[in-house]
């Protein structure tokens, strides 16, 4: 394998992966990033706000486990808290509140709560300590040419002679973007590839809030600090919205309100009317978090947009692709999106493995196979990230309103007790082959609609089988009153009908 100088723009989570990838192959990597050091608590998190809670699965657990970096997953999972499943929140026609528990998986695996910043943080500190790895905070991709492989960066808080901000101008042999939804390496790369793109904001906006620790738990127990189960992912459905909190290592909760943008725009009118909001749609909130904080935090954090965008190609020749949002942005509603990102760094570096099988006699030799590995890539990963995609905006309803569905749990429970009783028909819930599973989103979508298909053609099957014994009795009971089935059939016969 020819050392090559692979450039990293974007320094979250799914870039940080990409470039600890790359250095453990013996590449020389550098990191460029637009915000300040992410480890310093002074520079502002993704989308402004001051905490992000995110659902870490199986997907980006098994990304993190093939890049074989010692205690990486050990520490990950020492900051993090498992959530067995869903705890949906409501109020019985009696005024009593309640919770109900449905657990992701009947057979007791689970999603995990974690940090980002704490993620983000262990990356970057095992790439600091790596010899062949360069960070260039504050820096600014303001141009590309992935012909040339020449890239141009703003270096923030430097200024030149002009008094206009400096830039640095770069050579690499790869740029890897994972620089979010607002990507500027796709925006450049749309120069290049004959780019499909698509972009689209939901009638939702979401703010975040926080639910404190207990202050009164005196010592019974490490969970003892948490107001409610810190084993769960809390859902307060409202049909057409949804308050959701989950849980963080301090023992308090990062919650979201989900709301429709008119919504947003009459509770913005008057705060004042937000505990009452809160008491109609999700009865026992403004017990856990002071109606006082509801409004200071409504009024404080910001009223953000969801945006789901889809693309492909996410390459040009052997010089540049995207990975996590930069390529394939989704809502949060299945807690897929770090997860999808995270494996996108895995799949795309099988893919430059599988066609690195043969040591390369030159240069050029190796351009070529990372270019068959790239086009391989969007060839495989697009249709992958669309389904996902799709099924998180999906999943919105799901988690808003479907979860009080009988028809919902009642597939849910026959999809399960044939995954317990019949394991050998390999039958999941789309749920678990999502989160639990490494199999490619595209086929869990086409393996789901074909379980879909199966349980509604047996459930048809049940449904009318009482109305077709009945017709049967009832066909035989008056063939025989008028002389037996063979007089019967005799007489069919004679009248040809």
């Amino acid at each position: 394998m020819h050392k090559q100088k692979y450039v990293v723009v974007g320094g979250g989570p799914v870039g940080s992966l990409a470039a600890l990838y790359a250095a453990k192959r013996g590449h020389d990597v550098e990191i460029y990033e637009l915000r300040s050091d992410l480890r310093d608590p002074s520079t502002t998190p993704l989308n402004f706000t001051k905490s992000i809670n995110l659902a870490l699965s199986e997907r980006g657990i098994n990304a993190m486990r093939h890049v074989d970096e010692g205690n990486l997953l050990e520490h990950v999972f020492s900051a993090t808290i498992p959530m067995r499943g869903r705890m949906i929140h409501g109020k019985r026609p009696s005024g009593d509140l309640y919770e109900e528990p449905q657990d992701y998986d009947v057979h007791g695996r689970t999603i995990f709560a974690i940090d980002r910043a704490g993620l983000n943080k262990r990356l970057l500190d095992i790439l600091e300590a790596m010899p062949n790895v360069k960070f260039f905070f504050n820096h600014k991709l303001t141009g590309a040419d992935f012909k040339q492989r020449k890239a141009w960066f703003e270096v923030r808080g430097q200024t030149s002679s002009s008094g206009r901000p400096e830039e640095v101008e770069i050579d690499f042999d790869f740029m890897i973007g994972a620089d979010g939804a607002h990507s500027a390496v796709r925006y450049h790369l749309m120069k290049f590839a004959r780019m499909d793109y698509s972009q689209e904001y939901i009638d939702t906006l979401w703010c975040e809030f926080q639910i404190p620790p207990r202050t009164d738990s005196g010592d019974k127990g490490p969970n003892s600090r948490f107001h409610i189960s810190p084993n769960h992912l809390h859902i307060w459905p409202g049909k057409q919205f949804m308050f959701i909190a989950i849980p963080s290592e301090d023992c308090s909760f990062t919650c979201t309100l989900f709301l429709p943008s008119t919504e947003f725009a009459t509770l913005e009118a008057d705060s004042s009317t937000l505990p009452a909001f809160f008491d109609l749609h999700f009865p026992g909130v403004t017990t856990l978090i002071n109606p006082n904080e509801l409004m200071s935090s409504f009024e404080a954090n910001p009223h953000l947009p969801l945006i789901s965008i889809k693309c492909r190609p996410y390459h040009f020749s052997s010089s540049v692709v995207i990975l996590g949002d930069a390529a394939h942005a989704m809502v949060p509603f299945y807690g897929q999106g770090m997860n999808a990102g995270l494996e996108d760094v895995r799949v795309l570096f099988d893919l430059l493995d599988k066609y690195e099988t043969t040591e390369s006699s030159s240069p050029g030799d190796a351009v070529y196979q990372r270019s068959m590995s790239l086009a391989e890539y969007s060839a495989l990963r697009a249709a992958d990230a669309h389904a996902i995609n799709d099924l998180a905006l999906q999943n919105y309803v799901e988690m808003r309103a479907s979860v009080l569905s009988p028809t919902y749990r009642f597939r849910k429970y026959l999809e399960e007790l044939l995954s317990v009783h019949v394991p050998s028909l390999g039958w999941h819930t789309k749920y678990s082959r999502v989160s639990f599973g490494n199999e490619r989103y595209s086929e869990v979508v086409s393996k789901s609609d074909h379980q879909g298909k199966v349980l509604m053609r047996g459930l048809m099957a049940l449904l009318y089988s009482p109305l077709l014994v009945g017709a049967a009795g009832f066909f035989l009971k008056r063939n025989w009153r008028f002389g037996g089935p063979l007089d019967l059939a005799k007489g069919v016969f004679r009248t040809g009908r």
